[in-house]
């Protein structure tokens, strides 16, 4: 099983394609809180107020630009839910999974 830190450490891989069942399990378990919802990776943090919850926001889209791969992110005042998912592929890819691993990283 693959580790958080291993699957932060990983490059994104240009068209990569949507994971199957098991290497999602695989995902999922090296990502504590991370859910799959639909065709999605998907987390909600929580912040003891506005300013930690702007600061956390603006270093995910940080990480995006980054991997030039984007989240949705819903934000509200003590709260943002992030939801990695690769259009192209119609689902979840080791991208969106690398891309969770380093914004559970940032939150820790």
């Amino acid at each position: 099983m693959t580790s958080l830190a291993e699957l932060a450490a990983r490059a994104a891989t240009q068209g990569a394609s949507r994971l199957d069942d098991p290497a999602m399990r695989d995902a999922l378990a090296a990502l504590p809180g991370w859910q799959l919802a639909g065709d999605a990776l998907e987390k909600t943090f929580r912040f003891t107020g506005y300013p930690d919850t702007i600061q956390f926001v603006n270093a995910v889209a940080w990480i995006a630009q980054r991997l030039d791969h984007h989240p949705d992110l819903d934000v509200g005042y003590n709260r943002c839910r992030v939801v990695w998912t690769t259009h192209d592929a119609q689902g979840v890819t080791i991208n969106d999974c690398i891309a969770a691993a380093r914004t559970e990283q940032l939150f820790a």
